[in-house]
């Protein structure tokens, strides 16, 4: 650290402690001076040059994270936040540039390498900035600055990045941080109508963060109207791509925030008010880059029993008519965008799964029609894929049964958590879109339609398929089923599938 380069002391705990009364003494003086003298800066400017000072200096602590309580012993987190904030009206806020020189080093001291050095040290100071409601004088802090300015917009992207580096290392401070303001002001930041910046992009890097996981923020978008807000934003990439590399990087994090939000069930409901379901069919039509992206919306959307009157919705607006020729080929195109033909072919097949399970009366008998058509040739296609994957799985099963058999020969135990491990390699192997593909075949072969069932067997037998492999396949699935639902949904669940399993 250019200290010692400077042949001044080495730093240590006692030169940190000099530097730290060194900030107090300054920051009360500075206090004083804009006190008695209100109306006259130039009588506490010197005072305010040098506090700007010490704070500059005060970045070698971040270098020595096992320091960090004596920030918190000797106060001065208290003392950095109170920098932030003007609740005191009878002084003139501090000059933008003092908040911003202690937003500077908050992002230093917080950065996340550093913070994983020492896990002591970053809880201490942690928990100090988070008891002194870092998030809410930060956002406070943000409504006041320029963008226009250089400065404070750089200012604004280090507050974004003191917000990432603490919900990386306590992701349980997020939900307080939403409520704080924070989601508020980052759903209003996204809205301004404002060339697309680096600051955007941050803005919607955070969003996707604060709702990963997390009902509760989910909860709070959605009351704030945010579903509408993420809907006019994508609605740009209708027509067009993104720009550039950063661009689509943003169109993404909107679109994984929209997947995030369709968790919870009430946000469903405003996504088909909002007339979301419009907009990713239109975009499946475009051909765009955000067709990859609107699929995996429309999958979350309509999964489910909360997924019903999204179902019913999109048979009426005609969705049909877009998502059957998207399962009868998966597009070429996809590998600009990085998605994989198997990720494609999955969110088809568990949508017209969700259809197939929540689609009642006349919705239902559309649906159906589509696979009777042009002489049943999407039964024939749900064949096709059914053996595509078939093999996947069977080619997984046999690497892992060999593995298996190595572990148990060393003595090793196989416990449930190793098994569990296995599973989710078979899923990823392709055992998800087998699951779902076998699920289509006996619910077609259970609808009535003598046609359907007949064309299923037909292809089973001439390609020496077996009837007892998707049998098996469906009662895997039905043991698997139901994460985070009732105990009664999963029962109920599971027995309608294994009647139409046992009828298939």
């Amino acid at each position: 650290c250019n200290r010692q380069e400077l042949g001044a002391e080495p730093v240590d705990e006692s030169s940190v402690k000099k530097m730290i009364l060194t900030f107090e003494k300054r920051s009360y003086k500075n206090q004083e001076l804009r006190i008695k003298f209100p109306d006259n800066p130039e009588k506490f400017m010197e005072s305010e040059l040098d506090l700007n000072d010490i704070i500059q200096e005060m970045h070698v602590i971040a270098t020595m994270p096992d320091l960090y309580h004596l920030l918190v012993e000797l106060n001065s987190v208290h003392s950095l936040l109170g920098l932030l904030s003007h609740e005191n009206t009878d002084i003139l806020s501090p000059e933008p540039h003092v908040a911003i020189a202690v937003v500077d080093l908050l992002q230093e001291l917080t950065d996340i390498d550093t913070l994983q050095e020492s896990e002591e040290g970053a809880e201490v100071l942690i928990d100090a900035l988070l008891e002194g409601q870092v998030v809410a004088l930060l956002v406070q802090n943000m409504e006041r600055l320029d963008e226009q300015v250089k400065e404070e917009a750089d200012g604004i992207y280090n507050t974004l990045a003191i917000v990432e580096n603490m919900a990386e290392f306590r992701p349980g401070l997020c939900t307080e941080a939403a409520q704080q303001g924070l989601m508020q002001w980052l759903l209003k930041r996204i809205k301004t109508k404002m060339p697309f910046d680096a600051n955007k992009l941050y803005c919607s890097e955070i969003l996707a963060i604060l709702l990963q996981n997390n009902d509760n923020t989910r909860e709070l978008l959605g009351e704030m109207d945010g579903i509408d807000v993420l809907l006019q934003q994508l609605s740009v990439f209708k027509r067009h791509n993104p720009s550039t590399a950063e661009e689509q990087e943003m169109m993404e994090n909107l679109f994984d925030a929209l997947c995030s939000c369709l968790m919870l069930a009430a946000n469903r409901d405003r996504f088909l008010r909002g007339e979301g379901l419009q907009l990713m069919n239109l975009m499946l039509r475009e051909k765009k880059m955000s067709r990859t992206s609107a699929m995996k919306v429309l999958d979350h959307a309509m999964i489910g029993p909360e997924g019903a009157d999204n179902c019913h919705k999109f048979v009426d607006i005609l969705g049909l008519r877009t998502i059957f020729p998207l399962f009868m080929k998966t597009p070429k195109k996809m590998k600009k965008t990085g998605a994989s033909e198997k990720e494609h072919e999955e969110h088809v097949c568990s949508i017209i799964a969700s259809m197939l399970r929540n689609l009642k009366s006349q919705q239902r008998s559309r649906l159906l029609n589509k696979f009777t058509e042009n002489d049943c040739e999407k039964v024939d296609r749900l064949m096709e894929m059914h053996f595509k994957y078939l093999e996947a799985v069977q080619q997984a099963d046999k690497r892992i049964e060999g593995e298996k058999h190595e572990m148990v020969r060393r003595g090793e135990i196989l416990d449930d958590g190793i098994e569990d491990e296995f599973y989710l390699r078979r899923l990823d192997a392709g055992l998800f879109v087998l699951q779902l593909i076998c699920y289509i075949m006996v619910e077609i072969s259970n609808s009535g339609i003598s046609q359907l069932q007949q064309r299923v067997h037909q292809i089973l037998n001439l390609r020496g398929g077996s009837v007892k492999v998707v049998r098996h396949t469906m009662r895997e699935y039905a043991e698997s089923i139901g994460d985070g639902k009732s105990e009664e949904f999963k029962e109920a669940e599971r027995k309608r599938i294994m009647d139409l399993v046992d009828n298939f």
